[in-house]
């Protein structure tokens, strides 16, 4: 398994002087002298500078390694480089007796100058008869080695599914907050106008039956529904061309602009016209330019309104997901919870119809909420992965006995019948590297596991359902 970078020193190390070293190899902590100098004898002394690369990922693993100084990383390369392990002096890796280990699981480079012991397994039979213990030694080994290769793969895909989520709610978040700058931006502008134009429309001296005439036309022209958006293209942009003409016939400064506002509130030539019984000419245009300019902030004012409701609901929704400064075990109200996810996910959908089946009056149940967040997260991503963010999903809720039962549907392709057992098995997954870990699954039936619940799935081309049965009980929950 090492590469050639890592090699033979110059000048071998005395075998006691390596069974010394041995000593501080924590797994062989006790090891009597006869052993340790047992493995010096047997063993390869290997040595390599910092930046060597000590073995390739994917390369045949062979050997135990008992770092004996420096510090080695392992770091996958397949999707992406990721740190998968860190081998520091005195530790025992690489492959051991009893182990499935076939390949490397990443490439391993020193970071440090590298002294090391291997023994290579076609020596591991008789190592085990000539020192018993070693077997006890390398299982408590292999078992450490799980643990944290586990945690480390499930914090990587708890990471890409939070650099998942962040992705969409910055997209989602983009929108509103483009939207809520551009009419800020509108909004300093025509203020900005109209302080200018302030001067002109007091110097008017209206009295105070043409101020009451000229709102009585405004009165008429807000009252109406009708918008830039109705009727057809043509017809709108002869009408906005017939308002430009009519105003600078007046004439009028800006004519382009007023007379695209105006258009935008359907206000005709007819209406233009039946200002002339009231106001003058230069009346008129500064009147006007002045309407314009409030109908353009009345807009810009509507669009911040909004556009901060909608940052507000969606920092909402992310305390909703992840139940932020709530106790971790509370009455979680489980449609609320799927709803949620799906408006994490918001960015994945729009070409996605949802279609939400949810039985009224649900009671709550005792759940760790965030975490069952994560199971509808795992499964709508996976119905978004199969209909290509295309399709249709449908989302269910009811009581079942006492139990609340929920589906999740989806019109992809399905999953073909030979994987349907084994799609819940932990890094198990039918994504290309660097596309998920195979973990998501696996994290959502431990999840309703524990939560004493059941997940199954059924499938077939065009129609997917994941079932998920929680107690309503929390004496049954926990």
């Amino acid at each position: 398994m090492l590469s050639p970078a890592a090699t033979a020193p110059v000048s071998p190390t005395p075998v006691e002087e390596i069974a010394t070293a041995l000593e501080r190899v924590v797994p062989l902590n006790g090891l009597a002298l006869e052993d340790r100098l047992w493995l010096a004898r047997h063993g390869e002394e290997v040595v390599g500078d910092p930046g060597q690369i000590l073995f390739e990922e994917g390369a045949p693993a062979d050997r135990m390694i008992l770092i004996l100084k420096g510090e080695i990383h392992v770091r996958r390369q397949r999707g992406g480089p990721m740190e998968l392990f860190i081998g520091r002096a005195g530790q025992m890796t690489g492959y051991l007796p009893f182990s499935r280990m076939k390949i490397s699981g990443g490439q391993g480079f020193a970071v440090s100058p590298f002294w090391a012991l291997t023994i290579h397994k076609e020596l591991f039979h008789e190592m085990l008869q000539a020192i018993p213990s070693m077997a006890q030694r390398v299982v408590s080994t292999l078992l450490d080695r799980v643990r944290e290769v586990t945690r480390i793969e499930q914090q990587a895909e708890k990471l890409a599914s939070l650099n998942k989520l962040a992705g969409n709610l910055a997209h989602e978040l983009n929108n509103p907050a483009s939207a809520a700058q551009r009419a800020a931006s509108s909004l300093v502008t025509e203020l900005r106008a109209n302080r200018q134009n302030r001067f002109k429309l007091v110097n008017l001296c209206l009295s105070d039956e043409q101020i009451r005439s000229i709102e009585d036309w405004e009165q008429r022209v807000l009252s109406r529904r009708e918008s830039a958006e109705a009727g057809n293209a043509s017809g709108l942009i002869s009408r906005e061309e017939s308002l430009r003409a009519w105003l600078s016939d007046l004439p009028c400064e800006e004519s382009w602009q007023v007379a695209a506002q105006l258009n935008e509130q359907g206000v005709t030539v007819d209406d233009l016209t039946a200002l002339r019984a009231i106001l003058e000419p230069r009346e008129i245009c500064v009147a006007l330019q002045f309407f314009a300019r409030f109908l353009r902030t009345s807009l810009s004012v509507e669009t911040l309104i909004n556009s901060t409701d909608r940052i507000f609901d969606l920092i909402s929704a992310v305390k909703a997901y992840s139940y932020m400064d709530r106790a971790p075990i509370l009455e979680v109200d489980v449609p609320a919870g799927i709803d949620a996810t799906v408006q994490m996910l918001q960015s994945r959908m729009t070409n996605v119809t949802i279609e939400r089946d949810y039985e009224p009056n649900l009671p709550h149940i005792s759940a760790y909420g965030s975490e069952l967040n994560q199971v509808w997260t795992a499964l709508i991503e996976n119905a978004l992965d199969a209909l290509g963010n295309r399709g249709l999903m449908r989302l269910a809720c009811r009581l079942e006995g006492e139990m609340l039962l929920v589906e999740i549907w989806d019109t992809g392709p399905g999953i073909p019948p030979e994987l349907q057992d084994r799609i819940f098995e932990p890094f198990f997954t039918t994504k290309p590297p660097g596309h998920g870990l195979g973990l998501g699954l696996d994290n959502a039936m431990r999840i309703v596991r524990k939560h004493r619940g059941h997940i199954s799935v059924r499938s077939e081309p065009g129609s997917t359902c994941f079932r998920i049965r929680l107690p309503l009980d929390q004496l049954q929950a926990y």
